[in-house]
């Protein structure tokens, strides 16, 4: 097991949380209550010093601590709940829960949707193709809290396919997405590169420079929320995806000073100010629209999935300020 020794300047947005929240929102522990252990028992300090859990901070406190990578190991899967839309002998479609990651990480190594999907089909019932042994069945990913549908690949050959229409973008992925502000325009396209932070090492930004890759996103405009005292309005996009970087969207949506509601990592709204962020513990965004060729037979598949629970709620909040809709907002109310 190695140790890993980190730091985290405090952002503006984060002042005036406790310490267990900003380790939390910032991805560097899977739960408040973990980071609130790593406090306990002196593993984080700030300025140098060690803190209670219940320390609040303060801008420009500097954070460091010592977090643990664990070394590979086999993967045992642990029994977590599938909600399958589509399965053949080839493929399924499933609808990820908006707290489970894609595939491990260090921070949560045993409960991922690749282990939900080896407890019920087993390695040998999983794709494992050149370049993908160590995460079966994965052919793209969601992050941990975004929610909706996925591809997942049962054999090789149909591995392979999808993989190669993802490169070709042949797949039409779309999202719906909460964002903060009043967009103008009824569509956009932003194509603008992502890379890693130069700092932070969960966070990626836009920009030029080592390991930079091409990013395009567009979107549509279904409907526009009027602003209050404590708020900034919001706008209901539909978002598609023409490459998949990691945090694509919440990253662009950032980049044109739109973030995506909830998100506690790229919003510039404090996840602390419940009154904006409406309530969310993450961030409002799910993968609603799934088209593509079957990778076998070649049939055209088309799948649609309402928004859950949590983000329907926060939506239905604010239905009483919606001013405008856009003519796309109708063939989108039967998911909303």
């Amino acid at each position: 097991m190695a140790l890993i020794n980190e730091k985290y300047e405090v952002t503006l947005e984060d002042g005036g949380m406790r310490i267990d929240s900003v380790l939390c929102n910032r991805g560097f522990f899977e739960s408040r209550s973990a980071a609130a252990k790593a406090v306990t028992s002196g593993l984080v300090l700030v300025n140098e010093k060690a803190v209670k859990k219940n320390y609040c901070v303060s801008p420009d406190d500097v954070i460091s601590f010592t977090s643990k990578e664990e070394e590979a190991e086999s993967v045992e899967a642990e029994l977590i709940p599938l909600d399958i839309r589509y399965e053949d002998e080839h493929i399924l479609v499933i609808s990820k829960q908006s707290d489970l990651l894609t595939h491990p990480s260090n921070e949560a190594q045993k409960r991922t949707l690749m282990h939900a999907l080896l407890q019920r089909y087993g390695k040998d019932g999983l794709c494992m193709c050149q370049g993908n042994e160590d995460r079966p069945g994965i052919v793209h990913r969601l992050d941990a809290h975004t929610s909706g549908l996925m591809i997942c690949a049962k054999t090789n050959e149909a591995g392979e396919e999808l993989i190669e229409q993802i490169r070709n973008r042949e797949i039409d992925r779309r999202y719906l997405c909460l964002v903060h502000g009043i967009i103008r325009d009824d569509k956009a396209k932003i194509d603008a590169p992502i890379r890693r932070h130069s700092t932070h090492r969960t966070k990626m930004v836009v920009g030029d420079g080592e390991g930079s890759r091409n990013a395009i996103t567009t979107f549509n405009c279904l409907g526009r929320y009027s602003s209050l005292t404590n708020d900034d309005g919001y706008t209901l996009l539909e978002c598609k995806l023409f490459t998949g970087r990691t945090h694509q969207i919440r990253v662009h949506m950032q980049f044109i000073k739109h973030p995506v509601v909830g998100d506690p990592l790229y919003s510039s709204y404090s996840p602390k100010a419940k009154s904006a962020s409406l309530g969310l513990t993450r961030q409002f965004l799910h993968s609603t629209h799934l088209e593509f060729n079957h990778p076998i037979t070649g049939e055209k598949l088309v799948f649609e999935d309402k928004l859950p629970g949590d983000l329907h709620v926060a939506l239905e909040s604010i239905n009483n300020r919606l001013f405008e809709e856009t003519p796309l907002y109708d063939g989108y109310s039967h998911l909303i």
